[in-house]
C-alpha cells in the first residue's frame, strides 16, 4: 500500500507525523512518500521536498514566493505520477494542497484531506472545489463536521490532535526552565515577515512590565538567534529561547501571541493571552472583504465568544497591547481559566491521531 503525504508547515508536519505513527501500527508494510518536515522524515516518509523556505501567508507574500511555489508544485506532481500512489493524504496548507487535490483527482488517485482548510471562514463557494476533488475529509474542529455535512461532503470528525500532543507533554515533562520572576511569554509566530512586523511592537509593549516579569521570546525552530538579535538588542532585559515553546508555556504566567495554532496551544496550557495579528496592508484589505468570521483566534472561534482579546492590524499597537495585558495579568484570569476548561472539553476525547489513522486505513482498504 502506497500513500503520498503532503504537509506544508510545522504544525502540519507534526500532526501528519503523529497520524503516520499510528497508521504504521495498523499497516506496517505501508510505503510513504511526499512533502513535509523533519518529524515526517523521522516516521519514515521519503521526502521529495522539505517544506522549509516557502511556508507563507497573505496575498502579497504568496505572490513574492510564487515562482518557487510553482516549481515545487510541478516537482510534486511529477513525483506523484512517477511513484503511482494508491492514495494522497493532504494536511491543511490549502493554497498548495487544493491544487494537488485537483491534479490527483484528474489522475483518478483517491484524495483524503486531514485538517480542513478554513473554508467556513471564507465565502462558501470555495467548498465546491473540496466537494469536487476530495474523496473524504477528516476534520479536527467540532463545528466543521456539521459544515461539511450541510454541503453533502463525506466527513469524519476525529478530534483535535493537539490534545494528545499537549497532554502527553504535560505528563512526561517536568519544568526545566527557571526565571527569577513570573514569566511573560512572547510568541511572535514562525514566519520571518510576521516576526519582523509584530515582534518590535510586542517587545515595546512588554518592556513596561520588565520590573515585575521575566520577558521571554519563543524562537521558531526554523530561525536562528541571529535573525532575532537585531530586535532583542534593544531590550537587554529580554530573554530568548529557541525551539522550546512548550517548555515556556508550561511555566508562563501570561502571553502575547501571534494569531495561529499557537493561540490554541497557549490556551491548552492554561496561559491567559493577548492575541495579535498585523499583516501586509493590501493582504489585510483583500482578506477583510472575503473573510466572514467574527474572530481570528481558534480559541474564540471554537468557543464562539470573545474569551481572549484580539488586536488586529491598526489595533495591534503598543498602547492597546499594554491595556490588554493589564487585564490578563490580574483581573480577567479566573474568567479566562473557566473558558479554557470549556474549550478543552469541546475538542473531544484524546486519541485524535489514532482515530484519524484508523479512519484513513479503513478508507484505503475499502
Amino acid at each position: 500500500m502506497k500513500l503520498y503525504v503532503i504537509a506544508g508547515e510545522s504544525s502540519g508536519d507534526m500532526h501528519t507525523a503523529s497520524l503516520i505513527s499510528e497508521l504504521k501500527l495498523l499497516c506496517p508494510e505501508i510505503q510513504l512518500r511526499g512533502m513535509g518536515g523533519n518529524m515526517m522524515l523521522e516516521q519514515g516518509v521519503s521526502l521529495t521536498q522539505h517544506y522549509s523556505g516557502f511556508n507563507v501567508v497573505g496575498l502579497v507574500e504568496v505572490i513574492k514566493k510564487l515562482p518557487t511555489l510553482l516549481k515545487v508544485m510541478q516537482k510534486i506532481k511529477d513525483d506523484i505520477l512517477s511513484w503511482k500512489p494508491d492514495a494522497v493524504l493532504l494536511t491543511d496548507y490549502p493554497a498548495f494542497n487544493m491544487r494537488i487535490a485537483r491534479f490527483s483527482h484528474q489522475h483518478r488517485i483517491p484524495v483524503y484531506y486531514y485538517i480542513s482548510p478554513q473554508v467556513w471562514a471564507w465565502k462558501e463557494n470555495r467548498v465546491k472545489a473540496i466537494k469536487k476533488y476530495v474523496d473524504q475529509m477528516m476534520v479536527i474542529l467540532p463545528f466543521e463536521q456539521e459544515f461539511y455535512q450541510k454541503h453533502d461532503i463525506q466527513v469524519s470528525y476525529v478530534g483535535h490532535p493537539l490534545i494528545d500532543v499537549i497532554d502527553k507533554y504535560k505528563k512526561q515533562t517536568t519544568p526545566v526552565l527557571s526565571y527569577e520572576k513570573p514569566v511573560l511569554a512572547i510568541l511572535p509566530g514562525s514566519r520571518r515577515h510576521e516576526i519582523a512586523t509584530m515582534l518590535p511592537v510586542m517587545l515595546k509593549a512588554a518592556a513596561d512590565y520588565a520590573a515585575d516579569f521575566s520577558i521571554v521570546v519563543a524562537g521558531a525552530p526554523s530561525l536562528s538567534e541571529s535573525f532575532y538579535r537585531p530586535f532583542l538588542n534593544l531590550y537587554p532585559q529580554v530573554h530568548w529561547l529557541n525551539n522550546k515553546t512548550y517548555d515556556l508555556l508550561k511555566i508562563a504566567h501570561s502571553a502575547i501571541v501571534t494569531s495561529g495554532t499557537a493561540t490554541l496551544e497557549t490556551a491548552l496550557f492554561g496561559v491567559p493571552q493577548v492575541v495579535c495579528y498585523k499583516g501586509n496592508r493590501l493582504s489585510y484589505i483583500v482578506a477583510k472583504q472575503l473573510v466572514k468570521i467574527k474572530y481570528i483566534s481558534l480559541v474564540n472561534l471554537i468557543l464562539d465568544k470573545p474569551c481572549v482579546e484580539e488586536l488586529i492590524q491598526n489595533d495591534m499597537n503598543v498602547q492597546r497591547i499594554k491595556t490588554s495585558l493589564a487585564g490578563i495579568l490580574h483581573a480577567r484570569r479566573a474568567e479566562i481559566s473557566t473558558d479554557y476548561q470549556k474549550l478543552y472539553e469541546s475538542l473531544g476525547k484524546s486519541g485524535a491521531s489514532k482515530t484519524a489513522a484508523a479512519t484513513l486505513y479503513k478508507w484505503m482498504k475499502d
